[in-house]
């Protein structure tokens, strides 16, 4: 579970700064920039229980660390409301797998539940914010978000195997 979140967390680190490579000067930069140093601090926790737990990071990283700065520059070159797009789908993503793991932690890994069930909530805060700043009027929408959300499935899917 923590290997899969570390990985998780990176890519969403990954993500939002090829998002600011291409919008950090415009209105939305300050607001990628908070969503990043979030991100960060998810991050951060992660790493930290993975040193501590002896949890060896995914194999992919290096993948992760490419594919996930491409998905957002790509998305950001697109315009504004993409890059909301990726926001909206990668979160929707991430809090239903969240929400599995919340659901199948007991209270022996209490910390660990506290931690993921916080994290959630400031993932869906995103979600939210990308819809409130029009991210469901992007262009090519459902094309967007469907193939954003089946790499982010298929990325979890590997990390929890690699």
């Amino acid at each position: 579970m923590i290997r899969v979140d570390q990985a998780g967390e990176y890519g969403a680190t990954r993500i939002y700064a090829g998002q600011l490579a291409v919008l950090g000067k415009s209105p939305i930069g300050d607001t990628l920039r908070h969503m990043l140093s979030q991100e960060e601090v998810h991050l951060k926790t992660f790493n930290d229980m993975c040193v501590e737990r002896g949890v060896q990071p995914t194999l992919m990283q290096p993948l992760w660390h490419i594919g996930g700065f491409a998905m957002g520059a790509v998305t950001a070159f697109m315009g504004e409301k993409a890059a909301h797009a990726c926001t909206i789908a990668v979160e929707e993503v991430i809090a239903d797998h969240y929400q599995d793991q919340l659901n199948r932690l007991d209270e022996s890994e209490s910390t660990l539940k506290s931690i993921v069930h916080q994290f959630r909530e400031e993932e869906l805060e995103h979600k939210d914010h990308a819809e409130q700043e029009g991210g469901r009027d992007a262009p090519l929408y459902q094309g967007i978000t469907s193939v954003i959300k089946g790499i982010t499935r298929a990325a979890i899917w590997v990390s929890e195997r690699v």
